[in-house]
């Protein structure tokens, strides 16, 4: 990754990797959130391949069907595993669009000091519904019940997708004391960059302040907004996800 750039998007985080090649077809890295897996993207990543695009939707440690249990993942480095070992054997001079959904965008949160963690404080207890909070090693770790589902992620979701979240969601991690310790990016690596935010206007996990926050704070270049789109956008709103996947990637990639 050092020698090529990449695309992050926020909610979504975009990041990308250029090689000086220009053609019009992109490999999109699809990274999903906390407590979710591939699975969550099931309605984009065929949009994406029948517009002749290459697609990588993975499974970070301990989710999805990566085999891993919670209790055996102790850092945020050892969650991201999967897409750090695939993004090393991608060739250099291939482009790369990295696709980040709230947890999936945590690295970015990592550049902007301790976000998740002004964010858990933040949220009053009560917000936080039947969500499961339990000691795991040498940190915490995150369940999202049926309640916080459906009334703060999917609400304008169609409800297939929600009884599919509440079927296939597993225990997770927002890594805040190990994501404490660490420094920021290097301005040589994360700041050159090209990054986007695709704004949610109906998101209940992350407010709008919240976006607003992280916009101000993370370098953004980019900014697009999807009206009408809950925290699960890739559900809500799969076409106009689309469509701002591909008007970013066409812009910097």
């Amino acid at each position: 990754m050092s020698s090529a750039k990449n695309i992050f998007i926020f909610m979504f985080i975009i990041s990308m990797n250029n090689s000086g090649n220009c053609i019009d077809k992109k490999h999109y890295v699809l990274v999903h959130g906390a407590c979710h897996g591939a699975w969550s993207w099931y309605k984009l990543k065929p949009r994406l391949e029948s517009a002749g695009h290459k697609v990588t939707s993975l499974d970070l440690a301990a989710s999805g069907i990566n085999m891993k249990k919670i209790d055996d993942v102790h850092t945020f480095s050892q969650y991201s595993q999967p897409l750090l070992h695939l993004m090393a054997t991608i060739p250099k001079n291939e482009k790369v669009v990295l696709v980040g959904h709230s947890l999936g965008g945590l690295n970015i949160a990592l550049a902007m000091d301790k976000f998740p963690k002004k964010y858990i404080e933040r949220i009053p207890p009560s917000e936080w519904f039947d969500t499961e909070f339990a000691p795991s090693g040498n940190k915490t770790s995150i369940l999202l019940g049926p309640e916080i589902l459906a009334k703060k992620l999917y609400q304008l979701s169609p409800i297939e997708d929600l009884e599919l979240a509440k079927t296939l969601v597993r225990p997770s991690s927002l890594f805040v004391e190990d994501l404490s310790q660490q420094k920021n990016f290097s301005k040589e690596r994360y700041g050159s960059v090209p990054r986007a935010y695709i704004v949610c206007t109906e998101d209940l996990t992350i407010p709008i302040e919240y976006q607003l926050w992280m916009i101000q704070n993370a370098g953004i270049n980019d900014v697009l907004k999807i009206k009408g789109a809950d925290h699960m956008a890739m559900n809500s709103r799969p076409r106009e996800l689309f469509e701002s996947l591909q008007k970013i990637a066409a812009k910097y990639a």
